[in-house]
C-alpha cells in the first residue's frame, strides 16, 4: 500500500502528517517505508540526515535504473521505519518524466517485501510528482483552510481525500473543502502547541501527541 501525502503550498504540514502516519503504522508492529521527497522527514523523526543518493537521483537516472535501486539507498531508522532519502537533482530531467513518476510508485511498493509506504511528497509542482501521486494507492492532500490553497487545489491532481489542518479564525471549514474539491475530509487536525513542540524538539518519534495520533489512526491503517 502506497500512501502519498502532498500539498499545493509549502508549509501545509505534509511532513508532520506523513511522519505521524509512519509512526502510527510502526507503533502497531508493522515495518514501514518512509519516502522523503521533501527532505525533512529525518529531522522530524529525530534521526541524522542519510548520506548518499536518494529519490531525486532515482528519478533523474531514467528507465535504466536497476529494479532494486531503491532498496540499495534505503536507510533503516528507529521504530521499524526504513527511510529512503530525498537525494538531489542532477539534471532535473526526471522532473518532467511522467513515466518515471509511475515507475517510482511501482518500485516503492516492492521495497521491504511490499511493506506499507508513506511518501512525504511536499509541494507537488512537476509532472513526475503529479504522476506519482496519481499512481499512489491513496493520495492525501494536506491542506490548510486557506482560500488561496483551496484555489490551487482545484487545479491539482484529484486526491483520494483531504487531511485538513485547522487554524483558528479561518472562515473555511471541512464542509467547504469537500464541496469545492468533491472528495472527503478524512482527518481534521487542530494545530496546537503540543504538536509544534514535539516537532521543534525532534521528539515526535518518542510520542506522537494524542490528538494528532487519534486524528490519523484510522487514516494510516
Amino acid at each position: 500500500m502506497l500512501t502519498a501525502c502532498w500539498s499545493v503550498k509549502g508549509g501545509s504540514g505534509t511532513t508532520v502528517v506523513a511522519a505521524a502516519m509512519a509512526l502510527g503504522l510502526a507503533g502497531v508492529g508493522r515495518p514501514v517505508v518512509a519516502a522523503d521527497f521533501a527532505g525533512d522527514l529525518p529531522a522530524v523523526l529525530g534521526v541524522a540526515d542519510p548520506a548518499g543518493p536518494g529519490l531525486l537521483d532515482w528519478l533523474d537516472a531514467g528507465a535504466a535504473v536497476p529494479s532494486d535501486g531503491l532498496a540499495r539507498i534505503a536507510h533503516v531508522a528507529d521504530h521499524g521505519i526504513t527511510i529512503i532519502p530525498k537525494g538531489e537533482w542532477a539534471t532535473r530531467a526526471g522532473a518532467g518524466d511522467v513515466d518515471a513518476g509511475e515507475r517510482l510508485a511501482a518500485a516503492l511498493r516492492a521495497v521491504r517485501g511490499g511493506s506499507p509506504v508513506v511518501a512525504d511528497c511536499g509541494k507537488v509542482d512537476n509532472a513526475a510528482m503529479r504522476a506519482f501521486v496519481d499512481a499512489a494507492d491513496r493520495s492525501f492532500l494536506v491542506l490548510r483552510p486557506c482560500y488561496l490553497a483551496l484555489r490551487r487545489a482545484m487545479h491539482a491532481p484529484r486526491p483520494t481525500a483531504v487531511v485538513l489542518i485547522n487554524e483558528p479564525e479561518r472562515a473555511l471549514g471541512a464542509g467547504d473543502v469537500e464541496d469545492v474539491l468533491g472528495v472527503p475530509v478524512v482527518a481534521s487536525i487542530n494545530w496546537e502547541p503540543a504538536i509544534a513542540r514535539a516537532v521543534d524538539s525532534g521528539l515526535l518519534n518518542g510520542r506522537v501527541p494524542r490528538r494528532l495520533a487519534n486524528a490519523l489512526r484510522a487514516v494510516a491503517a
